[in-house]
């Protein structure tokens, strides 16, 4: 298994030996490598099992270290970086030749955002280079939220895993790009659509699921479970299917089921968005065939709940 510490010289050293670091942020844990090393990068995908066309975001310390690998910054987007970064947005944006086309999958645009977690900006200021990081799990997965989560999936393919604690959000990154200078969501995650639309004005969401994505999280199954996860309202579930061998997924309510997990006991949003892959984990590891969850409210961070559940569900 990895080794799981707070040496950050350990981690740089790896790091600029080409070699890959999980490290921790305020969404999910990511699996790190130098992002203008193509060799690193490959390793990334090689270890995530992930498929090449699905790009991968790129990590840097604030926004001025962004403005060397994209060219022409937004207006908006400059507003969006000054006042949600660091933080979970990641701008995509057309991107330096610098970045290699691995990282983006060929795409003309690279996703980019400087994450709110202290020991990774410590880690992002010490190395000279930008680090390309998706979430360190085997894709398709549930996002890590916790350093013995990285360890469980992917610690016999890493040397070091950064240990930063649990995740502050625990849902990935808000992705926003701009078409015609309008902005434009494709993915949906830790940063609300209306905290966007308080600063730049009313969004356009648009959210992929095909084969060919233009950022990352946009397959239609993702974020799963391997048990089968089925969503609805939870009474009629557990009336059409036995509760004997279903897990339960439930908002808030407590349902007395043997196997439940309950992301939101005060319930509060940001409270189910911190539980939710915590939650689908544990539920994956009990002696039960299916998971039965309901959706959360759709207000906040509910609609990036919500997102997730739904490709967890899809077949």
């Amino acid at each position: 298994m990895a080794e799981i510490g707070t040496d950050l010289l350990k981690a740089k050293t790896f790091l600029e030996h080409g070699e890959l670091v999980a490290i921790p942020t305020e969404t999910v844990y990511g699996l790190a490598g130098n992002a203008l090393n193509t060799s690193a990068v490959a390793k990334i995908f090689s270890v995530k099992d992930r498929p090449w066309f699905d790009p991968i975001i790129v990590h840097v310390p604030d926004l001025e270290h962004a403005k060397s690998y994209v060219q022409e910054i937004p207006e908006q987007a400059i507003l969006l970086a000054k006042h949600f970064w660091p933080g979970p947005l990641t701008l995509l944006l057309n991107r330096q030749s610098i970045i290699p086309d691995l990282v983006t999958s060929g795409l003309s645009t690279v996703g980019i955002r400087c994450p709110n977690h202290s020991i990774t900006r410590d880690l992002l200021k010490s190395l000279s280079f930008p680090l390309a990081a998706p979430s360190a799990n085997p894709f398709g997965y549930i996002s890590p939220t916790r350093p013995e989560h990285v360890n469980e999936q992917l610690g016999n393919k890493i040397s070091y895993i950064l240990d930063g604690g649990v995740c502050s959000i625990g849902i990935e990154s808000t992705i926003v790009g701009f078409e015609n200078n309008h902005p434009m969501v494709y993915r949906l995650g830790g940063l609300t659509v209306e905290s966007i639309e308080a600063l730049v004005g009313k969004v356009s969401v648009q959210l992929h699921v095909s084969s060919d994505p233009t950022a990352p999280g946009q397959m239609k199954s993702h974020y799963a479970p391997t048990k089968k996860v089925i969503l609805g309202i939870l009474p009629d579930l557990l009336k059409k299917y036995n509760p004997n061998n279903a897990g339960v997924l439930s908002f808030q309510v407590d349902y007395k089921m043997k196997y439940q997990f309950i992301l939101a006991p005060s319930g509060k949003i940001d409270e189910a968005a911190q539980n939710l892959f915590i939650g689908l984990r544990l539920l994956d590891k009990m002696p039960v065939d299916i998971i039965l969850a309901e959706m959360a409210p759709e207000i906040g961070l509910g609609r990036a709940i919500n997102d997730r559940l739904i490709r967890s569900a899809a077949e």
